[in-house]
């Protein structure tokens, strides 16, 4: 199913970027802390990712880019998760969604299930690989694939629903 949508690119120089860009990071700050009483949460539903997305397709990948960068650091530093020895790559994927799910929605002017896919295996095969020159660890960096199936499924079905919806309003 695919929807043309109305897309914001909204400029730095502008408020509405900054608030925007406060309530997803906001939703991947709650998020998280929410899906972390499930035991292996974070690293199986990969929450911090959710509001990212969301952000980046809907109002601009200037938007996803504030959220992106500023979910991980704000997480760790309040509640210690992610560690920080893992916040450069989720850092690194953050980005690489944020900038993925914003030229995608740029260049095709609509929201499907095939676009999303598209994003979230951008962010995640080039997030893997950024993770593995990381870390040295072909294992460690394909734990999103290995465990996190779960929340790759939930930013495609759950993140068009919510464009979706955002669209009607």
């Amino acid at each position: 199913m695919e929807t043309t949508v109305k897309l914001y690119s909204l400029p730095y120089n502008d408020a509405k970027t900054y608030l925007t860009a406060l309530l997803f990071i906001a939703g991947n700050v709650m998020f998280p802390q929410l899906l972390h009483l499930i035991p292996q949460g974070g690293v199986m539903w990969l929450p911090i990712y959710f509001f990212t997305l969301i952000g980046a397709y809907k109002y601009g990948w200037k938007t996803g880019l504030l959220t992106a960068i500023a979910s991980p650091l704000v997480n760790s530093w309040l509640f210690g998760m992610p560690a920080p020895a893992v916040v450069p790559a989720i850092l690194l994927k953050s980005v690489i969604l944020a900038l993925a799910a914003g030229l995608v929605a740029h260049r095709f002017q609509k929201i499907s299930l095939p676009l999303l896919l598209a994003v979230v295996l951008t962010y995640q095969i080039l997030g893997t690989l950024g993770e593995w020159a990381m870390s040295g660890s072909l294992l460690y960096a394909i734990q999103d694939f290995r465990l996190g199936i779960p929340g790759m499924l939930l930013q495609i079905l759950g993140g068009y629903a919510i464009i979706r919806y955002l669209i009607r309003k």
